[in-house]
């Protein structure tokens, strides 16, 4: 046996499951938290520089090269004048 309902009725069931719908799927939604963490952060920094090393023995084996070119197997004619700005 069905029932019939009045017309306000079935309009109170339709708004109140049209309020209740957006709640119910807002209860479900996901939740994302966002926490600190235990330990400090690290930031390794193992940057190597040889760089600087390089560059002062290039100086020293070019100066080495000018004061006695015979060491290294060198006629004295072919070793360059040194580079204008070169300390």
């Amino acid at each position: 046996m069905v029932t019939k309902l009045a017309p306000t009725h079935l309009m109170a069931a339709r708004l109140t499951a049209a309020l209740l719908l957006p709640v119910a799927a807002a209860a479900c939604a996901p939740t994302v938290k966002i926490e600190a963490p235990d330990k400090p952060i690290e930031i390794n920094l193992n940057v190597r520089i040889e760089q600087e090393v390089r560059v002062k023995l290039e100086r020293d084996v070019d100066d080495a090269i000018r004061n006695d070119p015979a060491l290294f197997g060198l006629p004295a004619e072919s070793v360059p004048s040194p580079a204008k700005g070169k300390k």
